[in-house]
């Protein structure tokens, strides 16, 4: 599939900020055998006064922005042209769950890719031990980590009901689990912390989701969304596969990537300080358009 991808953040401040550095992770990833960006361009208004690129540990393209002026209103906008191809279904070569730890012993690479730093705690996910007893519960000794990851997938998609009012981008994987509701940022963030509580490596995946409208319904401007969803590490064989959980599917090529990491804090959008007080406020809009080839 080819696409067309356009966003616009903007923040309007109560009173004019000055100062203000921001880190930028818009452009999706080109990765091989699944997803070629073909051009892509970041602008952001005001100009900054100086503007840095550099690729960060998980190779994101990341802009640095300096802005010193004071400025009432600042607009971020993304635009660019990738190629998502399909991922092939593959056989379920993952190990059951005991065999995994020999597995990841016998792996010892530790570059981006390495499934060790998917583990562990990271910035937004402590252990939780309500989590850990969720995903402990109708575990059998007999499934392999595809199977036990495609299980916890379904079980937070059936569990969980999506609200955008229930939660905010601060919420905690604790928070939206005793809620039971949220966005896909807390469906991903609960589903990491039940799957490394078992011992099974697992990240966040940062990008775009194309929705399709109704039958008989035009598509509206802006109505797509950035989204989140899963990677889960199922063995030496298998590598990293990906889940949804919002949707309850397998990552496919309506899923575009912008960004790998070991939370939301890994692949933030934006994210930085600024010089100022009062309130402000944000508005975002996306669009995925398919070309027609």
């Amino acid at each position: 599939m080819l696409y067309d991808l356009s966003l616009h953040i903007g923040y309007r401040y109560e009173v004019p900020a000055s100062g203000a550095h921001h880190m930028l992770r818009l452009l999706p990833l080109s990765l091989p055998d699944r997803q070629r960006l073909i051009a892509g361009a970041v602008t952001v208004t005001p100009e900054p006064d100086e503007l840095a690129t550099f690729e960060d540990f998980f190779h994101h393209t990341t802009r640095h922005a300096i802005l010193r002026a004071p400025h009432e209103k600042l607009d971020i906008r993304m635009q660019a042209r990738v190629m998502v191809q399909a991922l092939p279904v593959p056989a379920d070569f993952s190990p059951i769950l005991d065999r995994l730890p020999q597995e990841l012993a016998e792996t010892w690479t530790l570059d981006a890719e390495s499934p060790h730093h998917f583990l562990g705690t990271s910035p937004r996910l402590p252990r939780d031990k309500e989590i850990a007893a969720y995903a402990r519960k109708e575990l059998k000794p007999s499934l392999t980590v595809r199977q036990i990851a495609e299980q916890l997938c379904a079980r937070i998609h059936r569990d969980f009901r999506y609200d955008p009012e229930a939660t905010t981008v601060d919420t905690t994987p604790a928070e939206a689990f005793t809620k039971k509701r949220g966005v896909c940022q807390d469906f991903s963030h609960v589903m990491i912390v039940a799957l490394r509580s078992l011992g099974i490596p697992a990240g966040y995946v940062s990008g775009f989701l194309r929705t399709i409208p109704p039958p008989g319904k035009e598509r509206l401007e802006g109505a797509d969304a950035m989204h989140a969803w899963v990677r889960v590490w199922c063995g030496k064989l298998t590598g990293w596969m990906e889940f949804d959980p919002t949707n309850n599917i397998p990552a496919g090529t309506d899923h575009i990537v912008v960004g790998y990491g070991r939370d939301y804090s890994d692949v933030a959008p934006v994210i930085g300080v600024l010089k100022s007080y009062g309130s402000h406020k944000t508005d975002q809009s996306v669009d995925v358009i398919p070309v027609k080839q």
